[in-house]
Order: structure tokens, then C-alpha cells, then sequence
């Protein structure tokens, strides 16, 4: 294991820095800015990160011995030699996270709920604090009335009704000037066209009824 301490993250030399997923200010003391490099640490830390494909929020990495006593850390904590992170639960499953952590590595486990972070080191293994409360799905699942069957629906069928009767009614007015005009041989023909263009209105009314009707009776129902 090989750990490089540094008075200030800025003193980091870019070329020893081989974590994308992270800075150096990131890992560096909250209190004092100084550093310890602990690369398998941040070897698992940087595999955590990618496992997850999302940004890992740090809330506290390496702890200098005057910060750690400040914030009340243990006194042999995990922080002070660099091989512990706190990471914020904000933009991850709790249970998602520790199993994923677990791969990788990590062998210690603390939970803040109340905090809303979660402890991991590298070991030895063990774990404290209440777990996280299993988190609810982020939508309930819609649950809507039963909804006509296209073909089925009484609108449907009075509303075509209406519109084939309008049709044949129109068709029926066409070809009655037609036949009055050039067709002299069936002139009988047309009175009775004419009765079948009024029936045919007939059947667009009580169309247009049923549609009505239909449409009444759904809002009463609420399936409108």
C-alpha cells in the first residue's frame, strides 16, 4: 500500500494524479487542505465511481489528526490515513451503492441516514449505524377505468352511423339530379329516391343521438 502525504492539495504534481473521477481538493482535508495519497483507496474509490456511472459527492476523505479531533472523528479513524470516504446518498440508492462498494472492495460500512451519507474503508470489515430506509418507487403505477374498445365504443358506432348516413343521404341528392336531368326513361324511379334520401336523414339524427346519449353517459361514469 503506498500513501504520499502533502501539506496542501495544490502541492499534488499532476502526474501522479491517475483518479479522472476525483481532484485533489476533493480528497483533501476540509480543515487544513493537506493531503494523503492512498492509492489503493482511490483505486477502489475510482472503481466504485465508474461501477456506478454516476459522480460520486465526497463529503469527507482525508482527515489531518487536528481536523479529525475537531469534527469528533474515533481516534484510530479510517480517515486519518486516507483509506475512508463519506459519500453522500443524494444521487444514489443506498443499497445499490453498498453492494456495488462491496464489489469493489470496500470492507467497512457506516450509515448516517439522518446525515444522508454513508461510510466505506477499506477494513476491516464490519459496519455501524441504522440502515437507510428502503427507498420508494419514484412513480405509483397509474391506474386509469377501463376504457372502451375502439370498435366497441357506443360514441364510435353512433358517430359512424351519423357519418355514413350523411353520406349516403348526399350520394342519394346527387344521383336523383342526375337522373331527373338526363335520364328520362326511370323519371318513376325518382319519388321513391326521394323517400330514401329522408329516411336516410333520418338514420343521420338518430345518429347523432346515440353519440350524445353515449357521450352523456360516459362523463356520468367519469370515463370521460
Amino acid at each position: 500500500m503506498t500513501t504520499r502525504s502533502f501539506n496542501h492539495w495544490r502541492d499534488v504534481p499532476e502526474d501522479i494524479w491517475r483518479w479522472p473521477g476525483f481532484s485533489p481538493a476533493e480528497i483533501a482535508c476540509r480543515g487544513t487542505g493537506s493531503l494523503a495519497v492512498n492509492e489503493e483507496a482511490l483505486d477502489k474509490l475510482q472503481a466504485l465511481r465508474d461501477r456506478l456511472g454516476k459522480p460520486l459527492i465526497v463529503r469527507s476523505a482525508y482527515r489531518s489528526p487536528e481536523h479529525n479531533q475537531a469534527v469528533g472523528g474515533a481516534p484510530g479513524s479510517k480517515h486519518l490515513d486516507g483509506t475512508a470516504f463519506d459519500i453522500a446518498m443524494a444521487n444514489h440508492d443506498p443499497v445499490a451503492f453498498e453492494a456495488a462498494a462491496r464489489a469493489v472492495g470496500f470492507l467497512g460500512f457506516g450509515y448516517y441516514p439522518r446525515s444522508g451519507f454513508m461510510h466505506i474503508d477499506l477494513g476491516p470489515a464490519r459496519q455501524w449505524g441504522e440502515r437507510f430506509p428502503v427507498r420508494a418507487t419514484a412513480f405509483a403505477e397509474e391506474t386509469l377505468p377501463a376504457r372502451e374498445v375502439l370498435a366497441d365504443s357506443r360514441t364510435m358506432k353512433g358517430g359512424g352511423a351519423a357519418g355514413v348516413a350523411t353520406l349516403g343521404a348526399a350520394g342519394v341528392e346527387v344521383a336523383q339530379d342526375v337522373l331527373a336531368e338526363t335520364q328520362a326513361a326511370v323519371l318513376p324511379l325518382v319519388p321513391y329516391l326521394d323517400a330514401l334520401r329522408w329516411v336516410l336523414i333520418a338514420v343521420v339524427l338518430g345518429g347523432v343521438a346515440v353519440t350524445i346519449y353515449a357521450r352523456l353517459d360516459d362523463w356520468k361514469r367519469g370515463r370521460r
